[in-house]
């Protein structure tokens, strides 16, 4: 099937053409048309499938229809959980709509850069923002800009969105809002939060995409057992063993990510970190210097399992397991994008295999484990956790005098996390 059914116009069909596409993905060609007509739509967009275009080509179209307003009224508000995926978002918007007539003016609205240039290209009003819920809210309180006539709403991510530190900020937004708009709400997963959110501001939303569909299957997993004092040394040994052109490592923390790369660089590996702490023009150059291929190993907390698309990029290595199986799926997720073949590793130590499981059984797959010559572990996985410090405790809370299955799930998840803190703290996210 090629782009021509979607209802596109030919300044859009030719956009497609330039950047490659060759025929829509499944997304894509589901989502299009329903945007196109006015609906509210839920996508379930697993990472690498399309899901910026997918609502980025029946956005630029609905704006090129309109009639031009001076100054430049806001129509479309693109709301986003991360730096990096606000700044590609926009990217694709600047590439798809590059050769319409009148192309729409975008701004980017996000934090760790100075507030004033974002305040001064809104002087003239825009058409279009791609923001993270913070700045945005920074720059309604400047009175830089009025949401009460946009159009079309698009969260992107909406399940990150809804994370810890966002959902308020998300309300307050929303509340600023007019009722009558057309709104579009894209997630990789879909947790009791996010449905409930989809039921209370979509309209009839028609649905677009799987949400079972976690991964593409060109992903190949594998789960290498070693000890957590090993982890370093096994890692430099694949990256030494392989001939891996770029890898995307995984930490726990900002700490941890600082620590591992000064710990490559002294093995001669070129390493960079991407985590929160850094400002944002370093992440950029980060970024960008891996995208290049200038360095070889880019080494992330979970600020860039969201926004990074890195075409090709043959191997995802999780050095420290993250926090939730959903923040697995988006970790692996930045390889075997677009259907082509990837990678994904995680190296499991003793500590940390009851937590292993625990993602294993909420995605309904279980890695078989691996063992890497000269890396065996030497620390075995205690039998059970810990008994309870005190009688209070004993009974996990509930159900009886010992403690149920699920209730010893979660204290070895918790000493799991407890041991990662010890590398530097648990994981945070932007």
């Amino acid at each position: 099937m090629s782009f021509s059914p979607l209802g596109l116009s030919p300044a859009l069909l030719t956009a497609v053409q330039r950047r490659g596409y060759l025929q829509p993905t499944a997304i894509q060609s589901q989502a299009v048309p329903l945007i196109l007509q006015g609906r509210d739509v839920v996508a379930a967009a697993p990472t690498g499938s399309g899901k910026t275009a997918a609502f980025a080509l029946p956005l630029l179209q609905r704006l090129a229809a309109r009639q031009p307003s001076r100054p430049r009224r806001l129509a479309a508000l693109v709301l986003v959980p991360t730096r990096e995926l606000a700044l590609q978002v926009d990217a694709t918007l600047a590439e798809l709509g590059d050769g319409l007539p009148a192309a729409p003016k975008r701004v980017v609205a996000i934090g760790g850069v100075s507030i004033n240039p974002q305040l001064m290209v809104l002087r003239g009003g825009a058409d279009i923002i791609v923001a993270t819920p913070g700045r945005l809210l920074d720059l309604v309180a400047h009175n830089a800009v009025s949401l009460g006539r946009v159009e079309m709403l698009v969260l992107d991510e909406a399940d990150r969105l809804l994370d810890l530190g966002f959902g308020e900020e998300l309300q307050r937004l929303l509340a600023l809002l007019p009722p009558q708009r057309q709104t579009l709400l894209f997630s990789a997963t879909f947790p009791a939060e996010v449905e409930q959110l989809a039921a209370s501001l979509l309209r009839d939303p028609a649905r677009a995409g799987d949400a079972g569909e976690q991964l593409v299957a060109a992903i190949r997993e594998r789960a290498l057992v070693t000890d957590t004092t090993q982890r370093t040394a096994l890692l430099r040994h694949l990256l030494q063993e392989n001939d891996w052109n770029q890898v995307l490592v995984f930490v726990a923390s900002r700490h941890g990510a600082d620590n591992l790369v000064q710990k490559l660089g002294k093995a001669g590996i070129d390493a960079r970190a991407l985590h929160g702490d850094l400002g944002q023009g370093r992440r950029n150059r980060s970024l960008q210097e891996f995208r290049d291929g200038t360095v070889r190993v880019l080494v992330a907390t979970d600020v860039a399992a969201r926004g990074i698309d890195i075409p090709q990029l043959p191997v995802v290595v999780n050095y420290d397991l993250p926090r939730s199986p959903a923040d697995y799926t988006h970790r692996i997720g930045r390889t075997g994008r677009a259907g082509q073949p990837g990678l994904a590793i995680s190296l499991v130590s003793a500590d940390c295999e009851t937590h292993m499981r625990l993602i294993e059984k909420r995605r309904g797959q279980r890695i078989p484990r691996e063992q890497a010559a000269g890396f065996e572990p030497q620390v075995t996985a205690p039998a059970k956790p810990a008994a309870p410090a005190t009688a209070a405790d004993s009974n996990g809370g509930i159900k009886g005098r010992r403690p149920s299955r699920k209730d010893r799930l979660r204290a070895a998840a918790a000493a799991a996390a407890a041991a990662a803190a010890g590398e530097g703290g648990p994981a945070k996210d932007d």
